[in-house]
Formats: C-alpha cells, sequence, structure tokens
C-alpha cells in the first residue's frame, strides 16, 4: 500500500489514478492538470474526501456519467485508497484516515510555527503602502482597514518567504493645511493645542469646513498659506512641522495599541523636491499636454486624463505618487507594490499604472491597487470633514474594557487579566474586520465585536485557550505515540483542515485577502470545538497521545492563523 503522507499528495494520487485509468478508455481527452482542477472536496464526509465528476466527459465520449465513472472504477488502481465508489455521476474517494491523521499531526508539531511557510517568494522585495493618516487628524476607525489589511498581508507574505516593506505614506502635505492654519490663526489657541493636540486641531478642522460654504474667502486664504508653505514661509513651517510632530506621537500609541510597525514612514512631504524630476521626464517624453492652463497626460477614451499640474502650478496626489513609486522601485527593486487603499480611488491607481506605463516603466504591471469597502456606522458612512467620526483610540480603549468586563465575570482569577484584556479588546477589533471580505462594507457595532461566541476573534482566542487549558491538565499523562489511532468523522475534519493550512495561505497571499485566514481559523475553532463538547479527551487508553497530538496541532494552526491576521493568542482567558 502506497504511503500517503500529506492531503496535498493525496490529491495528487488521485489525479494519477483517475489518469492512468483514463488512459485506457479516453486517452488524451483529459490532461493532468484538467483532472487536477476538476476533483472536488466533498461538502458530506459520507461522500468521499474527494470526488471527480465523470459528466465532463459525457460530452466526449457519448455516455452516461454514472456508466463513465464506473468504467473508470473499474480500471483503477485501488491500492492506495480505503475505499472508491461510484455515487451518481461522481467518482468518490476515501483515504487512509489513520496515515493521513499519523502523518499530518507529526509534520504539523514538528514545523511549529514555521508549519504552512514556503519559499514561494525567494525574499523578493514588495511594497506595500498602508494606513497613511493626514496629520493634524485623528485617526478614526476609517483608517482601521488599511492599516490591518495592509498589516496581515505583510505577515502572510512574510510566510510565503516575500520581504515586505510596510511603509506609512502620511498625508502631511497639501491644501488641508492651508485651511488647518487659517482655522488655528483665527480659532486656536497655543495652550490648547499643547494640552491637547489632535482633538484641538480636528476641532479647528471641522470649524473651517462648517464656514466655508457661506465664507468662500475663507478658501482663499487657505490656498494663500499652503502656497507660503511651499515657498518656505518661515511661520507657516513652523506649524506644520509643529502639527506632525504632535500627529506623530498620537499616532505611534494607536499603532502600538494595534501591534503595528513600519518600515518607513516617508510620507508626501517627502517628495516635494522629487516631483520636478517627474515633470520633466513627462516633458522629455512628450505626455505632458496644455488643458485650460493645467498640465495633463492623456489617457486615452478609457481613463480620465491625469492632472499633474494645475493652474496655479500646484502639484497633485498623482504627481506625488508618480514619484513615490519611481523613488520606491529604484529603492527596493520592488517585485510588487501594494496600495492598501479604498475603492473609491480605483481611478486614481489606474491612471498612475498607465502614466507609468507611458513612461516606459515596465515595473508599472507590478502595482497592484489593494481595494477595500468602507467602514459603516449605523449605516451611515464617516466623515472626518462633517465631524462624523468614531476615534480608533477610544473603540479600541471599549473594546478592552468589554473583555475586561467579560473575563472578571467568566474567570476573575485569570492572572495577568489586563493583558489578556488588551489581547482579547483589541484583537477583536482586528479580527471583525479582517473576517469580510476586503472588498465588502460593513456596519460596525462594537457590542457584537467583542463577544465570545459566534463569528468572532474571542471565539477562536477561547478555542485555542481551551486547548491549552486540556493540554496543561494532561502534562504527566503524555505517553509515546501509539500506533494504534482510530480517527472518527469529527477529528477527521479537524486532520483534514489541518493539513489544509499551507494551501490556505497560499490562497490568502494570491488574493491579498485576510478574510481567507480569518474564515479558515473560525472553521477550525468549530470543527474543535464540535469535537471537545462529544470526546472524552483526558482517558488513559491507547488513544490519548493521539488525542493530544491533535490538540497540539490544532493550537499551533490556530495561533499561528491568528498571527497572521495580527491578533495575539492568549493561553488563558
Amino acid at each position: 500500500m502506497e504511503e500517503i503522507m500529506k492531503l496535498e499528495e493525496a490529491k495528487r494520487t488521485v489525479q494519477e489514478a483517475i489518469s492512468t485509468a483514463l488512459t485506457e478508455i479516453a486517452p488524451q481527452v483529459l490532461t493532468a492538470q484538467k483532472v487536477m482542477n476538476l476533483l472536488e472536496v466533498p461538502k458530506n464526509d459520507r461522500m468521499g474526501d474527494f470526488a471527480f465528476p465523470a459528466f465532463q466527459l459525457a460530452k466526449n465520449l457519448h455516455q452516461a456519467p454514472q456508466q463513465i465513472a464506473q468504467q473508470i472504477l473499474d480500471q483503477l488502481d485501488q491500492t492506495a485508497f480505503a475505499k472508491v465508489q461510484v455515487q451518481g455521476p461522481y467518482l468518490n474517494f476515501f483515504l487512509h484516515r489513520e496515515e493521513v491523521a499519523a502523518t499530518t499531526l507529526a509534520e504539523v508539531i514538528a514545523a511549529g510555527a514555521d508549519f504552512g511557510s514556503s519559499a514561494q517568494g525567494q525574499q523578493k522585495q514588495v511594497v506595500i503602502d498602508m494606513s497613511s493618516p493626514n496629520i493634524a487628524k485623528p485617526m478614526s476607525m476609517g483608517h482601521l482597514r488599511s492599516t490591518v489589511i495592509g498589516n496581515s498581508i505583510a505577515k502572510i507574505l512574510t510566510k510565503l518567504d516575500y520581504q515586505p516593506v510596510k511603509i506609512n505614506h502620511l498625508g502631511d502635505w497639501g491644501t488641508q493645511f492651508g485651511k488647518l492654519m487659517v482655522a488655528y490663526k483665527k480659532w486656536g489657541s497655543e495652550e490648547d493645542v499643547k494640552r491637547d493636540p489632535i482633538n484641538s486641531l480636528q476641532k479647528y478642522y471641522v470649524k473651517f469646513h462648517q464656514l466655508d460654504q457661506e465664507h468662500p474667502e475663507l478658501d482663499d486664504e487657505a490656498r494663500e498659506w499652503f502656497k507660503k508653505l511651499e515657498n518656505g514661509d518661515q511661520e507657516a513651517t513652523y506649524l506644520w512641522r509643529w502639527f506632525r510632530k504632535e500627529s506623530l506621537k498620537a499616532f505611534t500609541k494607536v499603532y502600538d495599541q494595534l501591534g503595528v510597525t513600519f518600515d518607513s514612514f516617508k510620507g508626501e512631504a517627502f517628495y516635494n523636491d522629487k516631483m520636478s524630476e517627474i515633470t520633466d521626464l513627462l516633458e522629455e517624453k512628450g505626455l505632458l499636454q496644455t488643458s485650460k492652463g493645467a498640465e495633463i497626460v492623456d489617457l486615452g477614451p478609457d481613463l480620465p486624463p491625469a492632472l499633474i499640474k494645475k493652474s496655479d502650478g500646484a502639484t497633485l496626489y498623482i504627481t506625488r505618487d508618480l514619484a513615490a513609486a519611481l523613488y520606491r522601485q529604484r529603492t527596493y527593486h520592488f517585485a510588487k507594490a501594494l496600495y492598501v487603499v479604498g475603492s473609491e480611488q480605483s481611478v486614481h491607481f489606474e491612471q498612475l499604472k498607465a502614466v507609468l506605463q507611458k513612461m516606459g516603466y515596465d515595473w508599472a504591471q507590478d502595482i497592484e491597487h489593494i481595494r477595500f469597502g468602507l467602514i459603516t456606522s449605523g449605516g451611515k458612512k464617516l466623515s472626518t470633514r462633517a465631524g462624523r467620526v468614531i476615534l480608533l483610540e477610544d473603540v479600541l480603549h471599549d473594546s478592552v474594557q468589554l473583555a475586561q468586563a467579560q473575563i472578571d465575570a467568566k474567570n476573575p482569577t485569570l492572572p495577568d487579566k489586563e493583558t489578556v484584556a488588551h489581547a482579547v479588546g483589541v484583537g477583536a477589533v482586528i479580527f471583525h474586520d479582517l473576517k469580510n471580505n476586503r472588498t465588502d462594507n460593513f456596519d460596525f457595532q462594537l457590542e457584537e465585536v467583542v463577544r465570545f461566541e459566534g463569528e468572532t476573534g474571542p471565539y477562536v482566542q477561547y478555542t485555542h485557550a481551551r486547548a491549552q487549558s486540556v493540554l496543561r491538565k494532561a502534562a504527566t499523562q503524555v505517553q509515546e505515540q501509539s500506533t494504534i489511532i482510530t480517527v472518527g468523522e469529527s477529528d477527521w475534519n479537524i486532520v483534514k483542515q489541518l493539513a489544509n493550512f499551507p494551501e490556505v495561505i497560499t490562497q490568502a497571499g494570491a488574493q491579498r485577502e485576510p478574510s481567507v485566514i480569518a474564515k479558515y481559523a473560525l472553521r477550525l475553532a468549530k470543527s474543535f470545538n464540535h469535537y471537545y463538547a462529544h470526546s472524552k479527551i483526558l482517558v488513559a487508553d491507547e488513544q490519548l497521545d493521539y488525542r493530544l497530538n491533535l490538540l497540539k496541532a490544532t493550537t499551533i494552526v490556530l495561533k499561528e492563523a491568528l498571527n497572521l491576521l495580527g491578533v495575539q493568542a492568549p493561553d488563558e482567558m
């Protein structure tokens, strides 16, 4: 009997067996890769572990699918499988569960946190433009998505042997600074800003926008102040540096809570002296055109023209992004450049790639816009300008307090409760964001997020802690691995999911989609809890070591899945 070491090897064995059988009844109809692509995983274990849909061959062979499935079965070498049977138009394969379970658990336990790693990235660098809050504005829930999606993608890519470079492209330049300077000069006080910088600056900014519709002269003053800043005016530069410094202090507090770090904080201002090269290059290549006094690059019928310079000579976002892209390629020689930015900016990034391609840069095709949907509150879009904002720091504080209250109620004697409450509260907010497909919009309700039941981060964390608790109790009972393993339905489901973890990571990396990991963690936690509820684990019999290995492997994979999302996994809760 051929030993099947891993689930992916088992799938290959199924494909090879089918391909060999097909050479007898339908040679050259399906390639090996097509057979592999057609293989399915039945939703019900009673239908086997892999299934081949024979109706795909009906058109070629002019026979009923069930008849074709039976012919394949008649030609099949079944020695590598526990059972193979025809069920309707499907040929269903049942694996030797004990072999797969033994080898899967051994592999997970031996690899530990490295289980699921691969060398596909070959240490290539991937730059990730993420988070990017605006200076002098508080970080709101609107900043959460770019931050945690980018951070999780970086962790997933690291697992796949890429070298991510996390760049916080700070919004530290632009006409909003002119508005803020006007607001500060008119209504602000140095004392207020020193005492509570971000909230004070935010209050001034909101007031500006409340009044500028009735007083359009405010916009003229704002443009004048920003022009002063661009020209190096001493007072304007002093205010800008002060606003930036205070903002970074406030941002760092939030990033520390989220456990997010960056490799670069080079924001828009860094590219002030690098944009002239872009305009020179565009001019040299004959790409710049004048339209109504502004300078543009025509991108054809499918995209609006890229506005490079306004009629007053002021630069725009795309000018800076062109300079940033060129700088990053020269600095990091990236294999990919990912921009984790909201879906509403899709056209901007299409324009960015199109201009770079027109400039002759082949690496423009390596730029990807990692789009994401909106977080709403009560069905309404969050808006800094309108003053309708939920501060991220407040949300994290409240979520930790909710976690603390539940821990006090469920496990009041838990050691180091404050640390656990922080891991659970912050983890709940991160997990709730990442369990959603990144392109979807979702409404945020804190009470639903910090729950220990349902599809939440605390549910997965609690599952991990529960398994760890059993392992601690069993510490004196662990035996040498038994040669006798009997795999039931509920533990077989866990084994298959554990074996599938490397494929899940690869899929999440390819799709730039952390929700693939989050949904997997929820499925594994649910499967484990079903097993836990229906099994007597700490029974001193010949199966004890197998059951404990199953728990140990589950804790390893759950912890690593949470880690890839940027969520901690406490051993006790």
